[in-house]
């Protein structure tokens, strides 16, 4: 049976992945969260929730033992955790990294909307995300980056990908979208190996998000 570790598991696209997988593979999920009550009403026999931080190394590489793939949907200071996350999988030899984070990691933005990306988020945060996808993208995990466009909350499932070294497409994606692809690499660990993918709706280049 695959072993899945789900970092920040209670994030919105973390919530849309766990009842998929459920239903559609037969993995073994460990939900890592800093409050595990958040989560308490999941219980099964394909599933543990664990309660700790990414900052926290001895927690983390604790919950890596065993697993086969790393799913992590974060926030906050990015470089940090991305150092630890890559340090626990290479210490466990875990290999498989799938890693959300936004668009404009390689600038890769074009036009009015790549220059209102930066504007908006910010030099200190585009900066630390810029870091911490190094960190990933220098080390010996097999990564998956997904460069998400701005997030909405629309279930549909309507997404296009551009790889790194292209320019990026569209403005918006929605979370569903975004599980979708994920749940498509965790069925099969083959796809997308060492990539990094812009991810968004077709059809949505414009200068500002198309809500």
């Amino acid at each position: 049976m695959k072993k899945v570790l789900i970092l920040g598991a209670n994030g919105q696209i973390a919530r849309l992945v766990i009842p998929r997988l459920l239903q559609e593979t037969d993995v073994h999920l460990t939900l890592y969260l800093r409050k595990s009550a958040r989560l308490q009403s999941l219980v099964g026999e394909r599933l543990d929730v664990l309660e700790g931080d990414i900052n926290d190394f001895a927690a983390l590489t604790k919950a890596m033992k065993g697993q086969d793939i790393v799913y992590a949907n974060l926030g906050g200071k990015f470089e940090p955790m991305a150092a630890n996350i890559v340090k626990a999988m290479e210490e466990n030899q875990v290999s498989r990294l799938i890693y959300v984070t936004g668009l404009g990691l390689y600038h890769e933005v074009p036009g009015e909307f790549g220059r209102w990306v930066e504007e908006s988020i910010g030099s200190d945060i585009m900066d630390d995300t810029r870091r911490a996808a190094k960190i990933i993208e220098e080390s010996t995990v097999n990564y998956t980056i997904l460069r998400a466009a701005y997030m909405i909350n629309n279930p549909e499932i309507d997404y296009e990908l551009t790889e790194k070294g292209e320019p990026y497409k569209g403005t918006i994606i929605s979370r569903a979208s975004i599980a979708d692809l994920i749940v498509r690499i965790i069925k099969d660990s083959s796809l997308h190996n060492y990539a990094s993918l812009g991810i968004s709706k077709p059809g949505t280049d414009g200068d500002r998000p198309m809500y």
